[in-house]
């Protein structure tokens, strides 16, 4: 009897080679990682898609830690004003975001941005905690869910809600700064390679397709079995813009005021996506021993 009900799912599912995207729908559902809700773009991870985000997880969380790395947790809602203080960021982000606009039956005195990410939360943060170079360099990251109003979705890979790590570092120097961004960008494709099973390419963005805000943005991206190359995750460094929109500023060697030069970098439950369509077959996901 259960041969013949495994047998009756793989039957349902639409063979790569006739339709890759629908093939790819179809694992999701099969093999009970997610299933849709009545909000459009947004998803319930059912508990074997869970588990396999738990254990990127766990990885991902060892490495950042033997780097050095703590983990904080930021607040979901960022003021209008504050998503304001740094002009590319903000118009980078602008069509993708959802705002809160009432709190209760009452409309807020300022509008409410739920976190599309948190650049500007933490230099809220590093303004106030930051005044000398012995209080540099901050190596922080957090696990959370950010919101994107995405118009085309599809589960992992592109949803208007999804999980996310996102580590925000600030340092004395450019060189200290541009190292970290670098070795992040290394940290995540020996992920890939070694606990995903996944060889990536290592690339710096063109500026046209950068992070809004960063100087310059890293990738990793994979080949999926469609031939199409997927963007697994990103690392940015972002000089002093944002601590000079912020008005961050430390207290040098010299005793001299200077502005820090801080990073960004993330990995998302797109990653379960990647590892569907790089190691899943007709028969339904195939998941790496690591």
């Amino acid at each position: 009897m259960a041969k013949k009900e495994k047998n009756k799912a793989v039957e349902a599912i639409t063979p790569m080679s006739e339709d890759f995207a629908k093939w790819y729908t179809d694992i999701c559902k099969k093999a009970e990682l997610v299933e849709y809700t009545s909000v459009k773009g947004c998803m319930v991870i059912r508990p074997y898609g869970y588990a396999i985000w738990e254990n990127i997880q766990k990885d991902l969380d060892d490495r950042f830690k033997a780097l050095g790395h703590e983990n904080v947790c930021m607040p979901m809602f960022i003021p209008e004003s504050l998503l304001n203080k740094e002009k590319d960021h903000v118009e980078g982000f602008a069509p993708e975001v959802a705002w809160v606009t009432h709190g209760g039956t009452e409309r807020l005195e300022e509008r409410l941005c739920v976190r599309p990410t948190s650049e500007t939360l933490f230099c809220e943060h590093y303004a106030n905690i930051v005044h000398s170079y012995r209080d540099l360099p901050k190596l922080y990251n957090q696990w959370v869910s950010v919101v994107r109003w995405e118009k085309t979705t599809r589960p992992f890979l592109r949803s208007r809600e999804f999980l996310w790590q996102e580590g925000h570092t600030i340092h004395e120097t450019a060189e200290e700064a541009v190292a970290e961004t670098e070795q992040m960008l290394n940290v995540y494709a020996d992920f890939c390679e070694h606990s995903l099973a996944m060889p990536v390419v290592k690339g710096k963005k063109t500026e046209s397709d950068k992070f809004a805000g960063a100087v310059s943005t890293y990738a990793i991206e994979a080949l999926m079995h469609d031939g199409k190359a997927l963007q697994a995750a990103t690392s940015h460094y972002f000089g002093d813009g944002f601590a000079r929109a912020f008005g961050i500023q430390f207290a040098n060697r010299e005793n001299k005021l200077e502005y820090p030069h801080q990073t960004s970098w993330g990995a998302t439950t797109r990653l379960i996506g990647a590892i569907i369509m790089t190691h899943g077959d007709d028969s339904g996901p195939e998941i790496p021993g690591a």
